[in-house]
């Protein structure tokens, strides 16, 4: 039996994290803010084969490669309870188009993809929201993301309003077919930032969630990005000199939070002329992408 499927990588702009839950779900655990998914990310294939053993899997990676395979390991392990009392083989096979530790949710493309492919290899017929929520899960679990899962399951670009997981939490889609340019400078530790900024993150996370409800408008998310990436002390002089040149280009930008890593949401006229600025910087990583719409899926 086999299942293969895509997820988006998700970038966002800026958040507000909302840890506390009361019932200690966490599904109900996640992040306000606002991002975009890109049409680069994971593909994840499972070849899941019946065995008179015990449960066990391998996984493989080709692309950029991560350090650990925590997030995938816990969506396995999640889908082999569901199926209890038939053992299975798992071969897990991630292809991932995106560099690792730069703010552009690998993690969470991981698990939404992989968790999509078993339940189509191990014919668990699980509703979507329910698959996005054990990708959610191991997100939190691990400490890699809170808003990623449910930015890249809906796909576009999102204003995330309420917290959670798919089916859990809530969104706003705003209608945006901007070309997309990324550049990486250096990863970032999403669970060391976590635990070191949460404080100062969410005062200004939240305000900024109310502003872009009100204007929807994806070039003031590009502005507030850098306005959030300079408060929470991100921002390095190599990331402001190149805002600096693109702005006095006339050229939007923002900040991804858990990257030293800048992108710009522009019109198809101004591709080529943002392109030729970042070249500058060519020891650098240049992704040229388009807003993925459609959002995680079985291929």
């Amino acid at each position: 039996m086999r299942g293969i499927a895509f997820s988006p990588a998700h970038v966002t702009g800026f958040f507000k994290a909302e840890l506390d839950d009361l019932q200690h779900r966490s599904e109900n655990i996640g992040s306000l803010g606002a991002g975009f998914s890109i049409r680069d990310g994971v593909t994840t294939t499972v070849h899941a084969k019946k065995t008179e053993e015990k449960s066990d899997f391998q996984i493989n990676i080709s692309g950029y490669i991560p350090d650990n395979t925590d997030v995938s390991e816990f969506v396995i392990k999640e889908f082999l309870k569901i199926v209890n009392g038939q053992n299975f083989f798992l071969s897990v096979h991630h292809d991932i188009s995106v560099p690792i530790g730069y703010g552009l949710g690998c993690s969470a493309a991981a698990a939404l993809s992989l968790a999509f492919a078993l339940d189509q290899a191990l014919c668990t017929k699980l509703e979507k929201s329910k698959i996005g929520q054990i990708a959610h899960n191991a997100e939190v679990f691990c400490k890699t993301g809170l808003g990623d899962v449910i930015g890249s399951f809906y796909g576009g670009f999102e204003i995330r309003t309420k917290a959670g997981a798919p089916g859990v939490g809530s969104l706003e889609k705003i209608d945006n077919d901007s070309k997309v340019i990324i550049i990486c400078f250096s990863p970032i530790s999403t669970k060391k930032f976590l635990g070191e900024n949460l404080s100062m993150i969410n005062g200004l996370g939240g305000k900024m969630v109310e502003r872009i409800v009100r204007s929807k408008n994806y070039n003031e998310f590009q502005d507030m990005s850098v306005e959030f990436a300079k408060y929470i002390k991100v921002m390095t002089p190599k990331m402001n000199s190149v805002i600096q040149e693109l702005h006095k280009n006339g050229v939007r930008c923002g900040v991804a939070v858990f990257g030293e890593t800048i992108f710009s949401l522009i019109p198809a006229s101004k591709e080529k002329q943002v392109f030729e600025i970042l070249k500058k910087y060519d020891d650098n990583l240049i992704i040229k992408s388009e807003i993925d719409n459609i959002g995680a899926r079985l291929q």
